[in-house]
Parts: structure tokens; C-alpha cells; sequence
């Protein structure tokens, strides 16, 4: 196995100087806030930190040094292991449903929030790494590799471009300490990321059956300052927040299913209450168009196949929605019952966002009808089911077909296309926008055989291809000039073994 070499995306605690220069100060709000959900860590020592992976922007953006982080130190602050005067990393505390099973104690079992972070704008992100060792709720080592933690980076910078709400990874760093995993010696990782929050439904949960009140409310009252601080000047604020947390799922829930993603393992250990995307392990997109695909090598059942996610984010939300019940009305049994009539409108938001983001992938404005243009979005989507077309490429193919060029629309089509003719003409007649379907319809995604082809090559030493498919995925809208980038538009080679992905993040 050769040595990992570094690359640049374009996109111990003691304080140690550097130049001069301490570690970057991080804020304690968190832990000093909800002491109660916090339980101390220290992150393994790493024989030889080396920054595989740096996401510049991410970084200037928290008012980081690109060239500190780069440097060995900068690498130990990215561990966790080298951090500012009073910096303490904590595990969070959290429990969860996981495959509709309730689990009172889960928490973060080798991650660590470091400490939160202004960016330009004066907003608090989390500054959380992942791989750092076993904490005390640990259910295995607590420690990752290269290739599952390049895969995090890469699928939330995909996501980003995506405009997709995500958590967003600052940084891979090799440990330089071999790890054994699934039965093979793989180098050493730690991811750095970020997020506006890592609150989890779960988060709510565990508080709730700990019947502590006070504590419900204090969180509660962090999650609302944190993300909905309209609310707390609403007549009943956490009403307020669970109904802007149902509309945010609602929309991120549609922004999944129009760009083809597949998130593999929705427990409410793994949503955030601030609805950004987060864990990319048993992540996946679709190739050809399959309602109900699913990946992940352990969801015997499909309970979080991609069509299934609207009403599984539903039922999640539900378990919120039990969670916050004290604090909607003083009687636990009309709190219920307030939290029901909440959740309620999640159907009605989803559908909305639902035919606005399709209308825009037809390329059709918004003076048209939101029920039209969903009637014309479920018939492309049946005929892309029944000839199990390309998910990718039949939005991006419709530009062309705007412009009186159906060729190539035509060609991901074997056999009869009468019902296809039917749906251009009427869909036509709309006079759709080729520039806004290009601008809405992405020509590159995480394309799941090429995504392991460059982890692989990752994991063997060579950073090269990883970095090249990162640059696409950054500008997923842009074609690019070039035979040698076709590929990466295509969906996997006909007779390639269906996608398998696994909990490896």
C-alpha cells in the first residue's frame, strides 16, 4: 500500500504556538449551555497527522489560515488534539430510533465537537471531527480510514454544489496509524467538519425519556437561538419551532428526491433539527430511475429506499413531534395533540416544494400551474421507471429537447416512445426555459462506480483521481470540453453489479 499523497480541494490538548500563533479559538456554547448532553473527550494522540484534504473555502470562511491548517500543527488542531486555551472536546449525548426501534443511549462514539466557530457572517458553525478515538458511548474502536472518511468530504461537498443543506467537511487528515477494518489494514483518518448545529431529533429524545423538563426546555431554548430565533416572539415559540422545523425537513426531504440521492439510514439519530444532510456512509444516487432503490448492505426491507423518504421523514418528525409535547401546551395529552396537528402539514409543505423544484427542473416558470407542472413531473418519472432510464440524464437531456433537439432524449429510450411523444408535446407546448433546466438539472453527480474507483485509488495511495472528481462535483452545472469527461455522465457500465454501500462513515 503506498503512501497517501496531499491534495487541495478547490472548493494531547495542550496549547501549543505555531509561528507564533496558538490555535484557533473556539467557543464552548454548546458544552457550557447543556452540560448534561456533553460528556468529555480526548482525542487519540495520531502518530504522524498529514492533511490529505483541505477545503479552503470552508476555512476562510471561519476565518482560518489555510496555511496553518496545513501545517503539522494545523493538523493536530484538525484531530482535536491541539486546541486553544479552554477549549474542551465533548461527545454529545443523544438516543434515536434506528430501523423504528427506540435506543435510549446512543451518542457520538468517535466523534467530538471541538467547539463552535463564527464565520463572516457572525453565525455559530460546529467544528466536529470524526474518527478521534473511543468516547464512553463508543460501540467500536472509535477510529476511521482513509476512504470512508474521503467519501464524507466528497459527498458533502457534491451535496453543497447541489445546493442541497449539508454539513460540510473541512478537512481529512491521515493519522499515520494503519487500522484494521472489515478484515484489511487501511491507513488512518480523521475528518473535520462542520455544521450550524449537530442537535439531532435524537437529541430531543434522549431528553425526553430522561422526564427532565427543565432540560427539555433549556434545549428547546438553545435550538430556537440557534436556528429559529423568529420564534421566540411568536405567542407559543415551541410550536413555532417544530412548525420551522417541519417546513425545513420538508424542503431538504425535496431536495433529496430531485436530485436522485438516496441517504440510506434516516434514523433520528442521524436528522438534524437544522435539516442540513449529515452521515454519507449508506448514501447512494440513482442511476437509472428505480422508485424504490435502496443501497445499504443492511437495510434488508427497504425502509429507507428512496421513495420512502418523504413518509419516513414524516414518521420522524413524529418522534419530534413526541419529544416537544410537554412544552406545547401545559396538558401532555393536548401537547400531543398540538404536536399531531403540526406535523400534520408536513404533507401539504412536501408537496408544494415538491412541484416547485420539478417545475424548475422542466424548466417551466412559475406562472405555471404548481398542480400542472407536477402532473407532468410524475409522467416523466413513469416513463423513466418503466424504461428504466437515467435519472441525471433525462432532466439534463430536456434542455436539449427545449431546442428542438430530441435526439438525445430519444436515445435513452429502447423500444416504442409513443407515450414519450405524448409528454414532449404537451410538455412543450409550455415553451420550457433550456437555460433555467441547465442551471436546475446537474450534468455530474456522485456517480457511485466512479466514486469507489476513486477511493480505491485513494486508499492505494494515489489522490489524484479523488482530486479530479472532487473539481467536477464542485461545478456540477458546467459542462466540461473534453472526451475524457463523458464518463463521468454516464451511469454505471450495463451488466456492473448493483451498488452496495455500507455504515463505514
Amino acid at each position: 500500500m503506498g503512501d497517501v499523497v496531499g491534495v487541495v480541494a478547490r472548493t494531547g490538548r495542550a496549547v501549543v504556538r505555531v509561528d507564533g500563533r496558538e490555535p484557533p479559538a473556539l467557543e464552548r456554547v454548546w458544552a457550557e449551555a447543556l452540560p448534561e448532553l456533553s460528556r468529555p473527550v480526548a482525542p487519540v494522540r495520531t502518530p504522524r497527522p498529514r492533511v490529505l484534504v483541505l477545503n479552503d473555502e470552508v476555512a476562510v470562511e471561519l476565518g482560518l489560515d489555510p496555511d496553518y491548517l496545513r501545517s503539522p500543527e494545523g493538523g493536530r488542531f484538525l484531530t482535536g488534539e491541539s486546541l486553544g486555551s479552554g477549549s474542551v472536546p465533548v461527545a454529545q449525548v443523544y438516543a434515536g430510533h434506528q430501523w423504528g426501534v427506540f435506543k435510549p443511549i446512543l451518542g457520538d462514539g468517535r466523534a467530538a465537537l471541538l467547539g463552535e466557530r463564527r464565520d463572516r457572517a457572525g453565525r455559530l458553525r460546529d467544528v466536529h471531527v470524526k474518527g478521534i478515538g473511543p468516547t464512553s458511548m463508543s460501540r467500536v474502536d472509535g477510529f476511521a480510514v482513509v476512504g470512508p472518511m474521503l467519501r464524507e468530504f466528497l459527498m458533502a461537498e457534491a451535496m453543497h454544489a447541489l445546493r442541497v443543506p449539508t454539513t460540510r467537511a473541512l478537512a481529512v487528515v491521515a493519522t499515520g496509524a494503519p487500522r484494521d477494518h472489515d478484515g484489511r489494514v487501511l491507513p488512518g483518518a480523521v475528518l473535520a467538519r462542520t455544521a450550524s448545529s449537530h442537535v439531532r431529533f435524537g437529541s430531543f429524545e434522549y431528553v425526553r425519556a430522561q422526564g427532565d423538563s427543565e432540560l427539555l426546555r433549556r434545549l428547546a431554548d438553545h435550538v430556537i437561538a440557534r436556528h429559529h430565533p423568529a420564534a421566540a416572539g411568536a405567542d407559543h415559540p415551541y410550536r413555532a419551532l417544530l412548525d420551522g422545523i417541519v417546513d425545513a425537513v420538508a424542503a431538504v426531504t425535496v431536495d433529496w428526491m430531485r436530485t436522485g440521492f438516496v441517504h440510506g439510514v434516516l434514523s433520528t439519530d442521524n436528522v438534524l433539527v437544522s435539516a442540513e444532510t449529515i452521515d454519507y456512509g449508506p448514501c447512494a444516487f440513482l442511476d437509472a430511475y428505480e422508485p424504490g432503490a435502496y443501497f445499504s448492505s443492511i437495510d434488508q426491507l427497504g425502509r429507507y429506499a428512496y421513495d420512502r423518504q418523504p413518509s419516513i421523514m414524516r414518521w420522524n418528525l413524529e418522534r419530534l413531534g413526541d419529544a416537544l409535547a410537554p412544552l406545547l401546551a401545559d396538558d401532555p395529552a393536548a401537547g400531543a395533540s398540538v404536536a399531531r396537528e403540526i406535523v400534520d402539514t408536513f404533507d401539504g409543505r412536501y408537496r408544494s416544494y415538491w412541484a416547485a423544484a420539478f417545475r424548475d427542473k422542466l424548466g417551466l416558470d412559475d406562472r405555471i400551474d404548481e398542480q400542472l407542472a407536477a402532473e407532468l413531473a410524475q409522467g416523466a418519472l413513469d416513463l423513466l421507471a418503466d424504461h428504466g432510464v437515467d435519472f441525471t440524464g433525462f432532466w439534463r437531456d430536456l434542455a436539449a429537447a427545449a431546442e428542438q433537439d430530441r435526439q438525445p432524449l430519444r436515445d435513452r429510450f429502447l423500444g416504442p416512445v409513443a407515450r414519450l411523444d405524448a409528454w414532449l408535446a404537451r410538455w412543450s407546448a409550455l415553451a420550457p426555459d433550456a437555460a433555467l433546466i441547465r442551471a436546475t438539472n446537474p450534468l455530474y453527480i456522485a456517480r457511485n462506480h466512479i466514486v469507489e474507483e476513486a477511493l480505491q485509488a485513494a486508499t492505494d495511495g494515489d489522490l489524484a483521481p479523488f482530486e479530479r472528481l472532487l473539481d467536477l462535483l464542485c461545478d456540477p452545472y458546467t459542462e466540461r470540453a473534453g472526451s475524457e469527461y463523458r464518463r463521468f455522465a454516464r451511469p454505471a457500465p450495463e451488466g456492473t453489479a448493483r451498488h452496495r454501500t455500507f455504515c463505514g462513515t
